[in-house]
């Protein structure tokens, strides 16, 4: 089955998700659409056991589509604009020391934790796994994901500085989180110790380099965008900001998705403000919102369909089960440190600490980078443990943050 057909039944079997989760669950839509695809993939799972051949067919539809290729190198990109394009950017600089710990330090403290208690975990139950491969577990599941944060966000009523607090840090911290990834995986595939000032020299190209690359593409956006005005224009202009941005960055070994935030910071609101007419403003809205909103679903219905090709083993899954909690107390930590650092200078919303810990949801970045592994990896287990947490996260987390958030302001 080539490309073409197979993307064609996605974005068709989201359109009728996306229907049913509105006409009869009424569930927020990231939540809804991965519950129902990974209903309708347990269901021809268990077909396949019965005898019928759903399951092969179905598993062979899906690894048509590279997640990691798909999302990673095409989807993110548009995703991470059209998050950061309506942020307010004073908001996210009255926050800016504790996003950029949480973003940085919090990632490194969460990844060191999960590495550490997982290896252990493992260790005790007799299932080996080289500290360096727990290490680039705790990196991939630390960032929160901020497809399914933004997601879940716009539904949950948070007061403003928590809500900032919370995307802002999502929209940074996979790209950190990524280059810690690239780190680890380098001394992985190297098998050899990395110095410190080399991994620092990485990081800070990757980081910084991304940030000064994607403030000087979207600067000279802007700037086209204030010579003109003619909405169909300008929206090609940001299109071209987009994909063309990311795959420069991504030439020159820096971080794209740090580089669109950025670039998406700068349109959202000098772009906005100064290069743009009321009507402009209204149809870039309007498209950026309905593109997101159609990658989204197509997004979470993948994320459900995967479960089609995710190698479970029941000793895999219960070991999957008891790195939930591992995954949960690394977020805790990591937040509760920046909150206790800073809150003698800045007031904080209630319960600030479990609502940060609760609404940190993983998602399809945390799945993709399981995916990139290399065969010579434990990819298996490491996928098998990702996946359980990343539906834990966006199934229980996602139905129940926002009442905890209600609950917690009111």
């Amino acid at each position: 089955m080539d490309a073409l057909n197979v993307t064609s039944g996605i974005v068709t079997l989201a359109g009728v998700f996306a229907y049913i989760n509105h006409r009869f669950f009424r569930l927020p839509t990231a939540v809804g659409l991965m519950l129902i695809s990974l209903v309708i993939s347990m269901v021809i799972i268990f077909l396949g056991k019965m005898g019928f051949q759903f399951d092969a067919l179905a598993a062979d539809m899906i690894r048509t589509i590279d997640f990691d290729e798909t999302l990673m190198h095409g989807m993110l990109s548009f995703l991470l604009f059209a998050g950061a394009l309506h942020i307010n950017i004073n908001d996210l600089g009255q926050q800016k020391y504790v996003i950029s710990f949480l973003a940085t330090f919090g990632v490194l403290i969460s990844t060191m934790i999960v590495g550490g208690a997982s290896y252990w975990l493992l260790y005790m139950i007799g299932t080996e796994i080289p500290l360096i491969y727990c290490l680039l577990f705790g990196a991939l599941i630390s960032p929160t994901d901020p497809i399914s944060v933004l997601s879940i966000l716009k539904t949950a009523g948070a007061p403003k500085s928590l809500e900032t607090k919370i995307s802002g840090e999502s929209l940074f911290n996979d790209g950190v989180g990524v280059v810690v990834f690239l780190i680890l995986s380098g001394v992985a595939a190297g098998g050899q110790e990395i110095g410190i000032s080399d991994a620092l020299g990485l990081f800070f190209q990757e980081a910084v380099g991304g940030a000064v690359f994607g403030f000087g593409a979207g600067y000279i956006t802007f700037l086209m965008l204030r010579g003109v005005d003619n909405y169909q224009v300008e929206v090609l202009l940001t299109l071209g900001l987009v994909m063309g941005g990311y795959s420069f960055a991504r030439m020159l070994h820096l971080s794209a998705p740090i580089a669109i935030v950025v670039a998406g910071l700068l349109i959202g609101n000098h772009g906005r403000m100064l290069g743009m007419s009321e009507n402009t403003r209204e149809h870039l809205d309007n498209f950026w919102e309905l593109l997101d909103e159609i990658l989204n679903a197509v997004l979470f219905v993948l994320i459900g369909l995967e479960i089609l090709i995710v190698p479970f083993y029941s000793y895999l899954f219960w070991v999957a089960l008891a790195m939930i909690p591992i995954v949960l107390s690394a977020r805790f930590i990591s937040v509760s440190i920046p909150v206790m650092m800073f809150r003698y200078r800045r007031k904080f919303s209630p319960n600030v600490i479990k609502i940060l810990t609760w609404g940190g949801l993983r998602g399809g970045i945390s799945v993709a980078l399981a995916l990139s592994l290399p065969a010579e990896a434990p990819r298996d287990a490491i996928l098998t443990f990702t996946y359980v947490v990343v539906v834990f996260s966006i199934i229980i987390q996602g139905l129940t943050v926002g009442r905890l958030i209600k609950e917690s302001v009111n």
